[in-house]
Formats: structure tokens, C-alpha cells, sequence
């Protein structure tokens, strides 16, 4: 240990006697200066223009604007420039004859070569822990766990970077040679999580090899194994790499047996990251303040409520408009929208359906020319370079399940183990996907009956089926709208007092703005409801008074003016508010 001091000493010296070294320190620190002073200065604008100032630590720090991602994407510039002569000065000036006389181990050259550079990185980010803790003083309630974790992906990255400049100085005697390597093996990483994407196998190992974005859950506040071990294992394999390249130039070996090794040593880190990157095997830490990172304990407490194991089926319509949400390409990505869930429930298995059915879409239009089904999805499917048998026919669907009351839209289908089903569908809003709302009402399905809503029909009340200004689409049962009683956890249905009583099984009656009182038989059979705790929710304009108050009335309520309280002779609603109880009456 004491010689890999010693040579880290050394090294440290011979850095720091370059102007390079100097220059990487300085751009670096007034990058940082300028980017916090300018994240700053929108804070102190947007309270000087009246904005209440929220998640102040986050939008300094993270977001598109944040100072954190911006240095990510300028990071790679550095580290080549420093490394670039660790190995190759030593090759060029001819002293690595020196250190292979000298009684000193090859690991020993390399680990004395890398703290170094973990000491150098250290020095780099000292601006960003200043500037850190500055905000710790001046920021009232700072989220330091959200601060310091981002730091720490950087600094992880930064390193990582350096083993791998590292290795390409130890392969070439040529320092720019070095760095121009350097920056080849960071774009061949950045680039190679696109790399086969279409294949199953191919795409869990190139997606976890691929160093882009890697650091985006730590500047989040989130630390993950997968991701701490990815820069655990990319260190130590460009390390190994090193130690390996420095005792072929000692040891006279065959090049099978060289490079033998090399793909075990490459193998063997594959698999350790592959077993890394599995859900049981994940853990997690958020170290925000907030825990924004993780479910709420409403969604945990559902989470634990469900037994066995959980199904996610998408089914995915080639002639769709969101066709490309789950294309094989697109699969890593879509994993990730439920990975705050998986993480609570690692069983959890996700599959994909592929077809191609009738859909309104604006795909049509791009389409022309094409007659029949089978040669629109066809040309689909070449445009998309996909092989169009991995897709199921309209019969061969309908055998699995039928989506024609859906439009054919893309959905998706959460099943248990013993049968229960819910399903989530894309909205259109901006958003377009489940948010965890949306996700933990169709969960909650299948732990609690969800709450029956029935819309009374007849009386010319509005009518939650049609989608004029006046009725109740939208906001009732439209399938498509986020925030729909049928998306937010209800089951909605419509009855007819006149044909029957109300059933057991409807927790609330809605009364919407009926036109014509009830007659003798409604009316008895709302009673009854009433009369055993039923909810009523009666909606209605000012103007429905005298048609309101004989139901109101015998729960000791009547409306005036058109409100449950007396108003100035001046105000006139078109609403009417209120609350009273047999368990409940609102009147709106």
C-alpha cells in the first residue's frame, strides 16, 4: 500500500507541474461560478416579479435548466486531456523499463497511476462542494441529500472516466493518441445503448453497458445498485484491463492466452452487471427530503395489500397513433415508467402483444393507397423495419382479448395471479401516460370494491354517454380524459328508477339537473335508497328549485333562491352548493 502511495505522490506531483492540469481546474471552477450564478439569479428574479419561490435546491441543481445535467454533457472533455499521459509519458520517455526493474508489481504502477486521479477529481468538484455547502447556509430547509447525492453521481462519472483514460494510456506511447481513444471508448459507450435494441438478450446487455445517462438518478436524488455497481464494475474492468496490458509487456505470452483472458476478464464483468440489473437483486435509497423518488405510502401501502404475483400486458396497434411507445426498440424506456412500482413488487412481469386492427388514427393519412388492413400494416411495418408476422391479425387478437370498445388504442392490461383484472390506458393530455394517481387507482382495484356511481337517467337530466357542452362525457365516463370518474377509480353505470330499485351495490346516486319532477314510483324507490344510507349527489341548475326541494325537503333542506343558504336579493348562481346528510346529499 505504501508503494501505491508513493507512486500516487509522484504522480500527483508530475500533474500538477502541467498546465494542463491547472487549466482543467480553472475552466471547470468558473463554469461552475457562472452556472450557479446564473441558476441563482432566475431564483432572484422570479421572487423580485411576485412568484412564490418552491423546490429551490432541485431547480438550482436539476431539470433541464439545472447546473448538474449541464456539466454532465461537458464532462467527457476533461478527463482525456488528464489522463492522456499517465501511461504514455511513461512509455514515451522510456522510464517504464525503470519501474518494471524496479521491485514494484504491475497492480501496484496502475492503482498508484488511479489514485491519482481519484485525488485530481476530488480537487475538480472542490467548487461544486463549496458552492454545495454554500446552499446549505443560505437555502432555507436545502434538500443537502438531493445536493450531495447529485454530487457524488458526478464525481462516480468523472472516475469512471478516468479508469477508462487509464487504460487507453497504457495501450499506446502517443499521448494524443491516448485522449483521441479516450473520447472513442466514451462515444462508443454513449452510443452503444441504442445498439440492438430490437433483441431481447442484446438489449439487456448493450442497455446496461451504455454509460449515458447513468448519473441522471443520482442528480435526482436517487441512489441505485444497478447504477452504483455500473461504475463499480466499468473502474475495476478498465483497471484489470490495465494491470492485464502491462504484465503482457513484461511476460512473453501467447497472444490466444492474452487475449483468452481479456474476454474473460470482459465476460466475467457482463455478468456480473447483467445479475445486477435484475429486480429482486436492486436496492434503493432516496435521499431526497421529500422522497420524491419513491411511491407515496398510499401506493406502498396498496403495493403490500396485493398478494402473488402482477402481469402488465400492453397491447400495441401497429395502425395506432402510439404505435411507437412500444415498439422492441422503446422497451427499456417503457420498463421505466413502472419501475417505482417493480421496485416495491420485483416480481412483476411485463409483456407485449403486437397486432394491427381498424383504429382512428391519423395514421390514415399517411397511409394512402393502401385498400385493406393487411397491406396497410404491411407498409407499416416496412417503413418501421419490422418483420410483420410478430404481429397478430385482427381474428387472431379478438381470440385473445377484445379491444374494439377501446378503439383499438394502445392499453395496457394489469392482471394478478388469481384473475382480477384493471386496465390503463394513454389520455389525451400532454402527459399521455398514467401518472402514479392513475396507476395506484387501477391497482387499488384489485384490494377494495371500487365505489358505483349511477347517473339517473330520464327527466332530460344530462346524460353521461353524449359529449355536448351540457352532458357529462367528459367529466363521467370518457376513457381518454385523466381525470374521468372511470380513470379515478369508480365505476360508472346509469339507471332508470322508473324500471327498477336502486341496487344494493351503488354507493352514490347522482341526480344530474333533471328537467321534470319524479313521479310517485321514482320517488318511493329513492326513498327507500335514502332511507338505507344511500349517498345522493344532486347537480342542478338555480332554476330546478321547485323540482329539487320535494327530494331535499324530507332530509330537512330546501333550497332559496336557488342556494341551501339565504342570499342577497343581488346573487344569482347558476350553481347550487351544499351538504347535508342522511349519510350524504351534495347539491351543486
Amino acid at each position: 500500500m505504501k508503494t501505491t502511495y508513493r507512486i500516487a505522490i509522484a504522480e500527483l506531483r508530475s500533474l500538477f507541474c502541467s498546465p494542463v492540469a491547472w487549466l482543467i481546474l480553472v475552466i471547470f471552477a468558473v463554469q461552475v461560478g457562472v452556472a450557479f450564478g446564473n441558476a441563482f439569479d432566475r431564483q432572484v428574479q422570479g421572487q423580485a416579479l411576485g412568484y412564490t419561490l418552491w423546490d429551490v435546491t432541485a431547480s438550482i441543481f436539476t431539470g433541464w435548466m439545472g447546473i448538474f445535467p449541464g456539466f454532465l454533457r461537458n464532462l467527457y472533455l476533461y478527463i482525456p486531456l488528464l489522463t492522456m499521459g499517465l501511461m504514455s509519458r511513461e512509455y514515451s520517455s522510456g522510464s517504464i523499463k525503470l519501474l518494471f526493474s524496479s521491485p514494484v508489481t504491475d497492480s501496484q504502477i496502475i492503482f498508484g497511476k488511479y489514485l491519482s486521479v481519484l485525488i485530481y477529481n476530488l480537487v475538480l468538484i472542490l467548487p461544486l462542494l463549496v458552492v454545495g455547502v454554500f446552499c446549505g447556509i443560505t437555502i432555507t430547509n436545502a434538500d443537502l441529500g438531493l445536493l450531495f447525492t447529485g454530487i457524488l453521481g458526478i464525481y462516480l462519472l468523472i472516475c469512471a472516466y478516468g479508469a477508462i483514460g487509464l487504460f487507453m494510456s497504457s495501450i499506446t506511447s502517443y499521448q494524443v493518441v491516448a485522449a483521441m481513444g479516450t473520447l472513442a471508448v466514451l462515444a462508443a459507450l454513449n452510443y452503444v445503448g441504442e445498439v440492438g435494441q430490437d433483441y431481447a438478450f442484446v438489449r439487456d446487455v448493450t442497455y446496461w453497458l451504455s454509460i449515458s445517462g447513468r448519473a441522471d438518478e443520482f442528480i435526482n436524488g436517487l441512489i441505485c445498485s444497478e447504477d452504483l455497481l455500473y461504475f463499480l464494475l466499468i473502474i475495476a474492468l478498465f483497471l484489470t484491463l490495465s494491470v492485464l496490458k502491462l504484465r503482457a509487456g513484461r511476460r512473453k505470452e501467447s497472444r490466444g492466452k492474452t487475449w483468452g483472458t481479456y474476454g474473460a476478464v470482459v465476460l466475467s464483468a457482463l455478468l456480473v452487471g447483467y445479475i445486477s440489473t435484475l429486480p429482486t437483486l436492486k436496492l434503493y435509497h432516496d435521499s431526497t427530503a421529500t422522497k420524491r423518488n419513491t411511491l407515496t405510502k398510499t401506493s406502498q401501502d396498496i403495493m403490500k395489500q396485493i398478494d402473488g404475483g402482477l402481469k402488465i400486458t400492453s397491447y400495441m396497434n401497429l395502425l395506432d397513433d402510439n404505435y411507437a411507445i412500444a415498439l422492441p426498440s422503446q422497451l427499456k424506456s417503457d420498463y421505466e415508467r413502472f419501475e417505482k412500482y417493480i421496485r416495491f413488487k420485483p416480481d412483476t412481469k411485463m409483456e407485449y402483444v403486437y397486432y394491427y386492427d381498424e383504429a382512428n388514427s391519423q395514421l390514415d393519412f399517411r397511409l394512402e393507397g393502401c385498400n385493406t388492413l393487411e397491406e396497410k400494416a404491411q407498409k407499416m411495418a416496412n417503413i418501421l423495419n419490422l418483420n410483420i408476422n410478430m404481429f397478430l391479425t385482427p381474428e387472431q387478437i379478438r381470440e385473445k382479448i377484445d379491444l374494439r370498445n377501446e378503439g383499438n388504442h394502445f392499453i395496457r392490461v394489469v392482471e394478478r395471479d388469481n384473475g382480477q383484472k384493471s386496465i390503463l390506458r394513454l389520455f389525451n393530455d400532454n402527459e399521455k401516460h398514467p401518472s402514479e394517481t392513475e396507476i395506484s387507482t387501477a391497482l387499488k382495484r384489485f384490494v377494495v370494491q371500487s365505489p358505483k356511481v349511477a347517473f339517473l337517467t330520464g327527466h332530460e337530466t344530462r346524460d353521461i354517454y353524449k359529449t355536448g357542452d351540457r352532458d357529462y362525457n367528459q367529466f363521467a365516463e370518457n376513457q381518454y380524459f385523466r381525470y374521468s370518474l372511470r380513470n379515478q377509480g369508480f365505476d360508472v353505470v346509469t339507471l332508470s328508477l322508473e324500471d327498477q330499485e336502486v341496487p344494493e351495490d351503488i354507493d352514490i346516486v347522482v341526480i344530474a339537473d333533471m328537467k321534470t319532477p319524479f313521479n310517485e314510483v321514482e320517488n318511493d324507490r329513492l326513498n327507500k335508497y335514502i332511507a338505507r344510507g344511500g349517498n345522493l349527489f344532486i347537480l342542478g341548475d338555480a332554476r330546478r328549485q321547485e323540482i329539487m326541494n320535494p327530494i331535499t325537503e324530507q332530509m330537512g333542506v330546501t333550497f332559496m333562491s336557488g342556494t341551501l343558504v339565504e342570499m342577497k336579493e343581488n346573487d344569482s348562481p347558476s350553481l347550487i352548493a351544499g351538504h347535508i346528510t342522511k349519510r350524504s346529499c351534495a347539491a351543486f
